[in-house]
């Protein structure tokens, strides 16, 4: 099964002659981003009092920090554990501004740049299509996973189907796999995306892993096999292509799409503050230069409009929607916007609690679980509360590993476990919905 296996010990043998090659070749990553980084921090802090909560509010805006959690200033609050990427020419200044209020902080990465170097989460292997297969354990570029697709659409043509469902601001193809037996005309689905925010590489890897999983236990596993006879499952492997693409060659920390602006030179919207469910409230941002920008209108971003009128025409097939982003160790259902409890809350909490029992009897690794606005925090325009409120009755959000150590640098070695593990989850949420819920 070509593509589905691993790297063999010939390859592995020729790896450091290959990667002195790929250091010509890539220029992306053989300058390691020109070292933008170089004397960059990564800090957490815990403010313990309202207090010392606007004082960062108001530094943060000062010198211009990258939040990494949570995703906006105006969710800075007591008590919030905050992660900050501050650039090497404002750290001395938060430094001392630390220092001289006695805000408790905790230094993660003293040098973002040499993190890098050292290939926490930069790709370690690029040569990734050959004969003898293709490595699910590594990061893999835009053109990496498409080809990727193209490859599985042609080799396993009974469980697969490609197509796109548009192109994205940039001129890139949206790209779908349909993955199932195609058993009768009818069939419920669930929805599955990866890569709505750029820099969560680690979305797009578990993707990947789901679909290989998929393939390769579809004989052997009676789950996997009820699952795929009964159901279809549409993955979009990288939500997010134009920003996706951009976080390999330019900004490995970047987050939302990348429109244009005409009115500022700022590019990109979030593209999970950009849908048509209170949009611009809350969590969200008006202003086109921060993180959490929610766009000009709903569904601005041609990736959420595409995606937003495909979930419509199949809404009432669709019957859950997972969407994987990074990092908190979290399982996330609605509502997101409002502190309220949904309808269907018994059933769907229930999923979710089975769902993290079985992600942790793996590893040990815990996530907690509950509604995000509680859980994590209140954010307006979400993809999640979106697809619920159009009627997908099953809606969640994965905040993958880790809970802070490395971030959105997770390195390659923990891909494996952290697919691993979250494949059991998406099972068990995949086998509540067969069994119980409407």
């Amino acid at each position: 099964m070509k593509f589905l296996g691993k790297p063999s010990s010939r390859r592995a043998a020729f790896l450091p002659l290959c990667l002195l090659f790929l250091k010509i070749l890539h220029p992306g990553h053989s300058h390691l981003y020109s070292s933008r980084y170089a004397g960059d921090k990564v800090i957490r802090l815990i403010p313990n009092t309202e207090e010392e909560a606007y004082a960062l509010k108001k530094i943060y805006q000062q010198l211009k920090v990258d939040l990494w959690q949570p995703s906006s200033i105006s969710q800075v609050s007591e008590g919030t554990v905050t992660d900050v990427h501050i650039p090497h020419n404002g750290s001395r200044a938060l430094l001392a501004f630390l220092q001289e209020t006695n805000i408790q902080y905790k230094i993660l990465m003293e040098d973002l740049q040499k993190v890098l170097e050292k290939g926490s989460s930069l790709p370690t292997q690029r040569s990734r299509r050959s004969v003898s297969g293709y490595n699910y354990e590594v990061y893999h570029s835009l053109e990496e996973i498409q080809n990727w697709m193209h490859h599985l659409n042609k080799t396993h043509s009974g469980l697969i189907h490609m197509f796109s469902i548009g192109k994205s601001y940039e001129g890139r193809s949206l790209f779908v796999l349909k993955l199932g037996r195609r058993s009768r005309a009818y069939k419920r689905a669930v929805w599955i995306d990866c890569g709505i925010h750029a820099r969560e590489w680690i979305g797009p890897a578990f993707c990947q892993w789901f679909v290989k999983e998929a393939l390769l236990t579809y004989r052997s596993d009676p789950t996997m096999r009820k699952m795929l006879n009964h159901l279809y499952f549409y993955i979009m492997p990288v939500f997010n292509v134009d920003g996706y693409h951009f976080s390999w060659t330019n900004d490995r920390f970047w987050r939302k799409t990348r429109s244009r602006n005409s009115r500022f030179r700022c590019c990109g919207v979030d593209a999970n503050r950009n849908w048509r469910v209170k949009w611009c409230d809350e969590g969200a941002s008006m202003h086109p230069c921060d993180d959490t920008y929610c766009g000009p209108f709903p569904e601005s971003e041609p990736e959420v409009k595409a995606v937003a009128n495909f979930l419509r025409k199949h809404k009432k097939h669709i019957r859950a929607y997972l969407s994987f982003h990074a990092y908190a160790q979290m399982l996330l259902y609605p509502y997101s916007y409002k502190y309220a409890t949904i309808p269907n809350f018994s059933c769907v909490e229930s999923a979710a609690y089975k769902a993290v029992n079985a992600l942790q009897s793996v590893y040990g690794v815990q996530y907690r679980y509950g509604p995000a606005s509680s859980t994590l925090y209140v954010s307006s325009g979400s993809s999640m509360d979106w697809a619920y409120k159009n009627g997908i009755p099953y809606t969640f959000a994965f905040e993958l590993r880790d809970t802070g150590h490395f971030g959105f640098l997770l390195p390659e070695m923990l891909i494996k476990p952290t697919c691993t593990e979250t494949m059991l989850a998406v099972k068990n949420i995949t086998m509540h919905l067969l069994k119980k819920c409407p």
